[in-house]
């Protein structure tokens, strides 16, 4: 169980990373940002489709076919943490080494695509407030790593293994046909 939960970890891992240090090289030429979050989410889904295989993996080659929701949901969460442990060590570097002005440019890009028009001036106060926080939790760097775990896990490092599990929860071994 172990060797699969960190192969198809680092697997998952180097998946999310690759898009994601592609994304910010894109998304450093592109001020206003646009696509990036498209492409940061379909890399996750990508690389989260590798907690499904683990899951089936271990049920049918080192299981007997079977696997509780429990055990099931316990091998992918761990996928899931391993790859997410990887994209936060990949964001720390990059941030830090590469781009240690990307809070300051995508606030003010925020600030930019915020329609204005539509909102009231205590709607805009109170959205610049909320950017500005931001920007400033992410001058510490237990923030830069807990909002980057959230940026990840809460979405879809956590739903795909519930998900995954769902799917693949056999107590009994299909009958063998042979």
């Amino acid at each position: 169980m172990k060797k699969i939960i960190i192969t198809y970890g680092l697997i998952a891992g180097a998946i999310v990373t690759s898009f994601m240090a592609y994304g910010v090289y894109v998304m450093d030429k592109d001020p206003d940002y646009e696509g990036s979050m498209v492409l940061g989410y379909t890399a996750m889904l990508v690389g989260f489709t590798f907690v499904f295989i683990g899951i089936k993996n271990f049920r049918d080659k080192h299981n007997n076919g079977v696997i509780t929701f429990g055990k099931a949901l316990k091998i992918g969460a761990l996928i899931s943490l391993i790859a997410s442990t990887i994209y936060v060590g990949v964001w720390l570097i990059e941030y830090y080494c590469f781009y240690p002005d990307f809070m300051e440019k995508y606030t003010a890009a925020m600030i930019r695509k915020m329609d204005t028009t539509a909102m009231t001036a205590a709607e805009i106060a109170a959205k610049k407030e909320e950017i500005d926080m931001y920007r400033e939790m992410y001058k510490n760097p237990l923030w830069v790593i807990l909002l980057t775990y959230a940026e990840i896990l809460v979405p879809i490092g956590l739903l795909v293994p519930i998900i995954s599990a769902l799917i693949l929860k056999r107590t009994e071994a299909k009958p063998n046909l042979t």
